[in-house]
Formats: C-alpha cells, structure tokens, sequence
C-alpha cells in the first residue's frame, strides 16, 4: 500500500523545518492561543519570517471549547472587601458602641447556634448507622455531625459574651435563643440551609470528589499509564516498515478524542468520511486483574484534507466519557445534562493535570477536546484532527518586529567552511587578526 505525507498548504506559505525528520514542509504562520491541550515549544530554525498581521497569519480553524479553569481566591477578597465596607459604614454611622457590640455578638451567636441545632438533627439520623458507616464510635458521630473543633468555642466564646453585655433579664435572653433557634429550624425544614450550586462545584472540585475526577485518575491509572509508554516504540516500527507514513515525529502521539458532548462512535470512518482506517500499531500483551494475556492496541487512520492530501495518526476516543453519556440517559443517576458537559469538562481538565505531571507519559499523547458543532457538519471531526496535526507537524514563530532570531544553522555546506591551513608546524593562534 503506498501511502503519501501530507504537506500544508495554505494562503500565505513559508518554508518550516518538520521536527523529527529531514523534510521541509510548506505552511501558514500562526499563534495559537488558549488552545487546549497544545503547548508551544521553542523553534530551532534560524530563518525570518515578515511581519504580519494577526489576521494574515491566523487560519480558518474550529472554534476551540471553554474548558474551565480552578477557581482563584477571588470570593474570599470579596468577603474581606464587603467587610471592610460594612466596617466602613459602621463607623461613619457613629452609633454607640455598646449597643452595636452586643447586636453584633448577638448575631454571630445565633449562627453558631443554628450550626449546633443543624447537626442535632443530622445526629438523630447517624446514631443510626454508627457500625456501618462510623465503626462503632460515638464521637466520630459527634465530631461528622458538629465540627466541635471549631463552632463550640465560637458558640461558647459569644454566648458568654453576649450575657455578659445583656442589660434585660433572663426572660427576654431566653426568649431571643428560642425565637433564633426557630427560626433556624423553620430554615432547615424549607431546605434554606443547603449549600448553592457553585458552592457544592467548588467543595467536589476542591476535596477531588467530582465524577469526572475518578474517571480521569480511572483511566490514566487503568490505561493511559499501561499503554502510552510504548506509543512511539509502536510508531517507530511502523515508519521503518512504510517509510512514507508518519514522517514527522511531533505526530507520533495518541490523539485522544474528548467531546464534550460525551458522544463517542465505534466507528470513525462512519462519522467522517475524511477519515480511513489504515492498519493497527503493534499490540501490547499483559497480564492484568486476573486476565491472562490482555490485549491493547491502537488505529492509525489517515485524515484527508482540503487538498486532498493524507494525514497519519492514532486516534480513539476517551472511553470513560461513555460512562458519563450513559449516566446522563438514566434517571436512577440523577445526572441531566448539564452535568454531564461540566463533568466532561472537568474530566478533561483532571486528565491533563494527571498526564502533565506524569514523566512516562510525556511527548505520547495529545488530548484533543471539542464541542460538536450545532450544525450537522459532514467533516467536522477530520476538520479538528487536522488543526491539530498541523500545529504538531509545523514550527510555530512568534516575530517580533525589528528582531532578528539568532539560533544556530541545522547543517553546514561547504561554502561556509572557511579553513586555514598553516605551513609551519609550530602553533599557531587562532585568531586571524595576527594576536
């Protein structure tokens, strides 16, 4: 089978080195940026491109998806601004001091005193699965229902407090604790006290208990780590049986597909038909959780383009995101759609994390994240793939105006060599200006 290397070939054309390999390639020069999943390295090519326009350099190319970054400290400086507005405004107010210290305490004691009163009520629950779930021990009941540690000096500290600068009598104080407490009770009943949506996000994001956390570390931990080690070993005997397959090295990579949408196909030929199966790389065998002789493998498909050329790579689809699809369609998990994009979001940002930090795993693979268009595009995935291996089979520069790169040249021709041979044979200096 003879297979050709695709070459780019686009509006405005320069000559790029392809790492890895001796060929030239003709291609558009563009910046990526806020590309998932890329990562610029640093060019070793000495040549100089013009300057031009962002516009000029920048192809047409699918719309890259908004995955989510972790959440900065930003709410907290929130809190500590509104607090020293409302510090602020106290003071302009000029109420005296007294009164105001004991409103203030009085308030801060009722909430302590609804968080005692909200784990009484959790308590009355848990006594209940005391050897299930809390091997038989009454204070680590006590200690997962009332955070003790924290809110019973806090409630004791402001309950004494606020005695202390009560003026009225023992009636009135206990009619205000009753009056507190019901009012916190009438808030749990009408679930009042449940934590928003952006609070439970961040509270899964921040403990690693989200969905998409442990099928990330599932896959990366089960497969990933198993089989992207012996990726380039695979290509690598590949190229030396088709030279003119995988020429360039910087695609000699997984491209594991992420959609967002969690919709993932059997067969990619039957999605695009850009793309064709070509042949499967070099099995890998091994004995695993009790199956003897486990086989793993991947495709190498050829993606062809706008000019009809052939692209080389191995593709598959990230298979855990079948798993959130799945949860998605069964009411028994609770799971609409939303969360299943933001879980699949979350699930690629965790696998990217896993894999960055992960030293056998690096330079093997490629995440390749995208949101399915809302038009039925005949060749959107080939389109995707595409973007992808161009940005991997070509140098990216970035020119800045009235610079000049200095790296050195790959090779030297014999017209650069300039030798000096001397006659004698004592040393001489090197340098040719007589010193």
């Amino acid at each position: 089978m003879l297979l050709r290397t695709a070459q780019l070939h686009l509006w405005h054309q320069q000559p790029v080195r392809c790492r890895g390999s001796g060929s030239v390639c003709s291609s558009s020069v563009w910046k990526s940026r806020g590309r998932p999943g890329w990562s610029p390295e640093p060019s070793d090519t000495a040549s100089v491109l013009p300057a031009m326009s962002q516009e000029s350099r920048q192809p047409s190319r699918p719309t890259a998806p908004l995955i989510p970054t972790a959440r900065g400290g930003r709410a907290q400086r929130a809190v500590y601004l509104l607090l020293a507005l409302c510090a602020a405004a106290l003071c302009l107010a000029r109420e005296p001091l007294t009164p105001t210290a004991r409103s203030l305490v009085s308030h801060f004691m009722t909430l302590q005193l609804g968080v005692l009163l909200k784990g009484i009520c959790y308590l009355a629950e848990e006594i209940f699965h005391l050897q299930s779930r809390h091997h038989g021990s009454f204070w680590r009941v006590l200690s997962a229902c009332i955070p003790l540690h924290r809110h019973l000096p806090l409630l004791l500290i402001s309950g004494s407090a606020y005695v202390a600068l009560f003026d009225g009598d023992g009636w009135q104080l206990g009619l205000h604790l009753i009056l507190a407490s019901l009012g916190h009770l009438l808030a749990f009943v009408l679930g009042l006290h449940k934590p928003s949506a952006v609070e439970m996000s961040e509270m899964f994001e921040t403990s690693k208990q989200n969905v998409a956390h442990g099928l990330a570390w599932s896959y990366y931990v089960g497969y990933l780590k198993i089989v992207l080690p012996r990726v380039k070993k695979s290509m690598e005997e590949l190229s030396r049986a088709n030279p003119n397959v995988l020429t360039c090295m910087e695609t000699w990579k997984l491209h594991i597909l992420i959609p967002l949408s969690c919709d993932v196909y059997d067969d990619l030929e039957k999605v695009d038909s850009n793309i064709q199966y070509l042949t499967d790389l070099a099995e890998t065998t091994l004995s695993r959780a009790g199956t003897k002789k486990r086989v793993y493998k991947h495709s190498l498909y050829a993606i062809r383009d706008e000019d009809n050329k052939l692209w080389h790579c191995a593709v598959e689809y990230a298979t855990p995101l079948q798993s959130l699809h799945a949860m998605s369609q069964d009411d028994c998990a609770a799971f609409s759609r939303e969360d299943r994009v933001e879980q699949a979001k979350l699930f690629y940002r965790t696998l990217e994390e896993i894999l960055r930090g992960s030293r056998e795993c690096a330079g093997t693979y490629r995440l390749v994240a995208y949101e399915e268009s809302a038009e039925a595009e005949t060749h959107f995935l080939s389109r995707e793939l595409l973007w992808h291996l161009r940005q991997q089979h070509c140098e990216e520069y970035t020119v800045h105006e009235g610079t000049r790169p200095c790296s050195p040249s790959a090779t030297l021709s014999s017209a650069e060599l300039n030798l000096q041979i001397s006659t004698s044979d004592l040393p001489q200096p090197l340098r040719s200006d007589g010193f």
